[in-house]
Order: C-alpha cells, then sequence, then structure tokens
C-alpha cells in the first residue's frame, strides 16, 4: 500500500468552489478538471484524494490568474509564489527565509500583511488579511499557514518545530482536520493568524536548490495537502506499518506492538495518550486506500474487499457507507460522472 493516500473532507472543495462562484468562475470546467462533480458536493462526509484537491486549487488558480483563490480582496496573480520561492531558495538560514517570505507578499500582495517577529525565544509569522470579508470560511487563512509551514520546513529539509498556531476566528466544526493539517495545538480567538516557532530553529540552513525547486514547482500544489510525518509519534507509527502492510484488514494491534517491541497493552496507552485509537487508524487506513482504489475502473468492488481484508463485499459496503455517507457503488459513479 502506498503511503500517500491521505484523504481530504469535501469541506475544503466546497469553500474552493464557493470561492469561484463568487468571482464568476465556470465550475462545471474547474471540476471536471479534478474529476469531482457537483454532486459529489452534496455530500458532507465525502473524502477526495490529494490529486483531486490540488487539481481543484490548480485549476482555480489559472481560471482567475489569482494564486489567491479570489479571498483575499487583491489578487496575487499565477507565478508569484515560484517567484517568492526562486529567492528564498537561495537563502542561507530559515531566518533569512521566514523574512524574505514576510517581506515579498507585503510588497507584492495587497490583500496580506505578513510580519516577522523575533523576541529570541519564540518567533511568530503573522498572516493578516486586508480584506478579510472576502474569506468567509477562513479557507485562506487556513491554506497560508498550512503553506508557509510546509514550505520552510521542506527549504532545510526537515519538520520546522512549532510551539502552536493561533487563529483569529472561532473554532470551526471541522477542527478534526487541524491534526492532520498543522503538527502542534491550535488556539482560536487570538489577536493574529500566527506560526509560532522556537527562535533556536532560525539557524536551520536551507539545504534545498533551485534545481530541486524546480520539481517541487511542477508538483504544487498536490504535495501540499499529501500527508506529512507531522502525527504524533505513535500514531505515525502505527499508520506507517498499516501503509506499508499490504494485509491491513488482518493486521491486529499485537503485531503492530510486537513490531513496536512493546507491550498491547504498552501500545493502547500511548495511543490513548495522543487521542485516538487502535481501530480509528486502521479505518482511516482503509478508508483512504478504498477511496483511491475505488478510482480504478479495472478493479471491482470484491477486488477491493478482499484487498482491504474483508469476508464478503458486503460488509465492505457496510464498512464504506459508515466511512462516507455512500455505498462505494454510488461513489464510484460519482466520480466517473
Amino acid at each position: 500500500m502506498s503511503t500517500d493516500h491521505h484523504t481530504i473532507a469535501i469541506h475544503f472543495a466546497k469553500t474552493l468552489i464557493a470561492a469561484a462562484e463568487r468571482n464568476h468562475l465556470d465550475l462545471d470546467i474547474l471540476l471536471e478538471k479534478a474529476d469531482l462533480n457537483r454532486e459529489m458536493l452534496t455530500n458532507s462526509q465525502l473524502r477526495i484524494t490529494a490529486n483531486q484537491f490540488g487539481g481543484l486549487m490548480h485549476a482555480l488558480w489559472q481560471a482567475g490568474d489569482d494564486e489567491l483563490m479570489g479571498m483575499a480582496g487583491v489578487p496575487s496573480r499565477y507565478g508569484v509564489f515560484a517567484m517568492m520561492a526562486k529567492q528564498a531558495v537561495r537563502c542561507r538560514t530559515l531566518r533569512s527565509a521566514l523574512y524574505h517570505l514576510c517581506k515579498f507578499y507585503s510588497l507584492v500582495a495587497p490583500g496580506l500583511e505578513l510580519t516577522f517577529i523575533d523576541d529570541g525565544v519564540n518567533t511568530r509569522v503573522t498572516t493578516q488579511l486586508n480584506f478579510p470579508e472576502h474569506d468567509p470560511d477562513h479557507t485562506l487563512r487556513e491554506f497560508l499557514m498550512l503553506v508557509w509551514h510546509r514550505f520552510a520546513s521542506w527549504l532545510v529539509g526537515q519538520r520546522i518545530p512549532l510551539s502552536h498556531i493561533d487563529f483569529e476566528y472561532p473554532q470551526p466544526e471541522h477542527v478534526a482536520e487541524y491534526r492532520l493539517m498543522y503538527p502542534c495545538p491550535a488556539r482560536f480567538q487570538q489577536p493574529t493568524n500566527s506560526l509560532v516557532l522556537p527562535s533556536s530553529a532560525l539557524g536551520l540552513p536551507v539545504i534545498q536548490t533551485p534545481e530541486c525547486l524546480r520539481s517541487y514547482l511542477r508538483n504544487a500544489p498536490v504535495q501540499w495537502f499529501q500527508r506529512q510525518a507531522y502525527f504524533p509519534v505513535f500514531t505515525r507509527k502505527v499508520i506507517d506499518y498499516l501503509e506499508e502492510n499490504q494485509h491491513v484488514g488482518e493486521s491486529s494491534m499485537d503485531n503492530i506492538a510486537d513490531e513496536l517491541h512493546m507491550t498491547t497493552r504498552t501500545l493502547r496507552r500511548k495511543l490513548a495518550e495522543e487521542q485516538t485509537t487502535f481501530q480509528e487508524l486502521k479505518d482511516r487506513v482503509r478508508r483512504d486506500h478504498a477511496i483511491h482504489q475505488l478510482s480504478k475502473p479495472a478493479l471491482s468492488i470484491a477486488q477491493i474487499s478482499r484487498e482491504l481484508g474483508f469476508s464478503e463485499p458486503a460488509a465492505f459496503t457496510r464498512a464504506f457507507k459508515q466511512w462516507t455517507g455512500v455505498p462505494p457503488s454510488s461513489y464510484r459513479g460519482g466520480v466517473k460522472a
């Protein structure tokens, strides 16, 4: 099983489509480019692949010639991020790269105001919208905070530790998704939207090259939405084990505990401390893998059912409906429509 089968809540696709509609773009063309359709947007439990969501965002960038997707009040033309990145990759340290990021966007994007504040202990990278009424779902703020962290982490070749992340808006209904998006606690109704990191990290060297950047930009924005190794330690170890196992349905907690050289009881306690369970993680991996396999017409539902370790297709159908709100046949029909 591949390790990049992370899926994304349909909520985020719906907010992109809402932004496109506010900006009078052709919704059907955007959806078609992302292998989505209007019917899929009506199911609030549906999840889509990183390729679908990244494809939708890329189509929106191109259609509106705006990498901020109409959510900043003033467009930032397609290609601006690449321009910023070409200079950032030539910076020597994380400090200079983050300073460049803030200075660049504050100069070229009138809809944004970025600041870099270092008090010697903690550093804040803040992102404020000058016209927040154009981002009613907070999607742009969520997206920018995610990208600033993931791009900076790529520059230095390791995950940048965050103390916490602040948002100025109230806690959203989809807050559970934040655990997949940011590797730290999130705080809401704060004065600013800020990434907060220890100042000691600012000396990390930039290790990427202009040649590496060309490949990175070719894969954007899809790679920003693929699963990062940002889960808590034991959650990540269990997910990695399940994703690498060709027979995930047969995997048990005892198997993984043995692999990790600990007792089942200890592993159960470690997962509980990280606010999850083995069954939740197993269901998540099987759900995401099923969604990917259903996009392959050559595979029958019976084949996918066996691959995921279900005793019969009916059992798989019941589980998939519980995970997504629709049976696999309906989901596959929606993807192909």
